[in-house]
């Protein structure tokens, strides 16, 4: 999750999973900068300046914040308010582009990390921006200087994913990173090539990792609390906590509504803030005008997760909501969605009528509907899902996310999706082609009649894919067919048809070759079947 926002900057996640904000140092961010440095331990102030020096954090903090230009770059990272992390390089020799690639520039480049950030994987994703930076103005290698003793640098640099040399001198280490050519500097030989496509793969991992980490809050809660949860019986809030009450989650359930304190035998409180522990994830249900000040006061408590059922938001209540998660550090599934549900947990976040089965196919859905009808039918053949997510306006947790998620859970055995907009078709395709080297990935041709699509009453047409200028970002077929292809998804030209290779793939292996034998007792059926197999390119 690298998400543009406004004023510049990326949300990125950290490997831990949590949110920081990575964005360019400005002359503003002095007196921050300058008090970083100043709070680091005599240890670590040691290994980044190779001295005790009382004047270091001035003279680095002046050297971070002064104005753009060409020849330096400087990033930091944001994290709960704060400066926990900054980098930047200057250029060193060759200080503009040249005809020769030996003699293209390079840069020097340097880290420095807040003492209680260490170890969340912040200098590598500071060294990851700084890559496409340098990459984009054209420079041909970073350069470092690091103490020998300084394990921690030497291993951001070894696992970058780039080819690293290093030379040691009198106690220290020289570190040369050559870069990829990019941007101004043309076309790309097929080594360099080569090295940038292992680069992205190593990055692709990261993001796989960070991913799955930020979505443990919540597709493996430990705590759950459901914000709007009626008294009456049959509205979505109440619906949503019956079922997860009634699936067997064995975690810790609260409600909130400001007029009880039981809901079907569930503890409620007034307001999330009188909740006696922070839940992990929540569950949000309540009116459009509310959900803005629920979703604040669940990042103010602690929540890890919020799933907004809630239909019917404003394009700007959408941004707002997505701002709100991000400084909080909170995934976002929907709005305008029907829920999540992991069986063997018990955790049936939705407002289904009745419970999905367990198994292992993973299902990940726009249109809830249809997840619903999915889910009903996989339970019905005896299948079962590993876990279900609606993702309706999709906001924040893509099918990629998703992806990521089953690459790890070690349950899921197919991945199915219902994709209506790709927010990054690039990296869809890479995420995919990755994750079906494990499982087989399904879908279906959505929007094959050019016109816009027709949603369940619950699904708003008007903002998809984290588009909350009201833009759907829906792919024409041909299109989305090039990218199934490109990324190894197998395209079912309906949606029985994706039941059905959902139904053989989830309870035997892929077959290895386009071969196929027909055993009958009727002999039209089997020339019936060959015919088939013959019009299918199956020998």
């Amino acid at each position: 999750m690298s998400e543009p926002v406004p004023g510049g900057g990326v949300y990125a996640l950290l490997s831990d999973g949590t949110t920081a904000l990575i964005r360019q140092a400005a002359p503003d961010d002095f007196d921050a900068v300058k008090a970083m440095h100043e709070q680091m331990s005599p240890e670590n102030a040691y290994l980044r300046f190779f001295s005790m020096s009382r004047t270091a954090p001035e003279r680095e903090a002046r050297r971070i914040c002064r104005e753009p230009g060409d020849d330096h770059a400087a990033l930091l990272v944001i994290y709960g308010g704060q400066v926990a992390g900054v980098a930047s390089y200057e250029v060193t020799r060759g200080g503009g582009q040249t005809d020769s690639a030996a003699q293209q520039p390079r840069a020097e480049v340097a880290f420095a990390v807040a003492d209680s950030m260490h170890q969340r994987g912040i200098a590598t994703l500071l060294l990851e921006h700084l890559v496409s930076i340098a990459r984009a103005r054209g420079l041909a290698a970073f350069t470092a200087e690091t103490l020998g003793e300084n394990t921690g640098m030497l291993r951001v640099f070894s696992d970058a994913g780039l080819p690293v040399r290093t030379r040691r001198a009198e106690g220290a280490v020289e570190v040369t990173i050559p870069l990829p050519p990019g941007g101004r500097s043309g076309q790309a030989s097929r080594g360099s090539a080569a090295e940038m496509e292992a680069y992205l793969d190593t990055v692709s991992r990261r993001e796989r990792d960070a991913a799955a980490n930020s979505l443990a809050p919540v597709f493996s809660p430990e705590s759950v609390v459901v914000v709007g949860a009626s008294r009456r019986p049959g509205t979505v809030g109440r619906s949503v906590l019956d079922n997860i009450s009634g699936g067997g989650f064995e975690g810790t359930l609260y409600a909130v509504n400001r007029n009880a304190t039981d809901i079907g035998g569930v503890p409620s409180f007034p307001d999330v803030a009188s909740l006696p522990t922070a839940p992990d994830l929540a569950l949000v249900a309540v009116p459009p005008p509310e959900v803005l000040s629920a979703a604040e006061a669940c990042g103010e408590r602690g929540v890890r997760g919020l799933v907004v059922v809630t239909a019917g938001l404003a394009a700007a209540q959408s941004a707002d909501l997505l701002d709100t998660c991000r400084r909080y550090g909170m995934r976002l599934i929907g709005p305008n969605c029907f829920g999540i549900a992991v069986p063997a947990t018990g955790l049936d976040a939705t407002f289904a009528a009745a419970p999905p089965l367990p198994g292992g196919a993973g299902l990940v859905m726009q249109s809830g509907g249809l997840g619903f009808s999915m889910i009903d039918h996989l339970s019905r053949l005896g299948i079962g899902i590993s876990s279900f997510a609606s993702v309706g306006d999709k906001l924040d947790v893509s099918s990629n996310d998703m992806l990521m998620w089953w690459e790890r859970d070690g349950v899921t055995k197919v991945a199915v999706l219902y994709i209506e907009s790709f927010g990054n078709p690039r990296k869809f395709a890479r995420t995919a082609r990755r994750v079906g080297r494990r499982m087989p990935v399904l879908t279906v041709h959505a929007g094959r009649g050019g016109a816009a699509n027709d949603h369940d009453h619950h699904d708003d047409p008007g903002k998809h894919d984290g588009n909350p200028d009201g833009r759907t970002g829906t792919a024409p077929r041909a299109s989305s067919a090039a990218l199934f292809e490109q990324a190894g998804i197998i395209a079912t030209p309906g949606f029985g048809e994706l039941v059905e290779a959902t139904a053989l793939l989830a309870t035997q292996p892929p077959p290895d070759g386009r071969t196929v034998a027909i055993v009958a007792n009727v002999d039209g059926a089997g020339r019936l079947a060959a015919d088939a197999c013959a019009e299918h390119g199956l020998a």
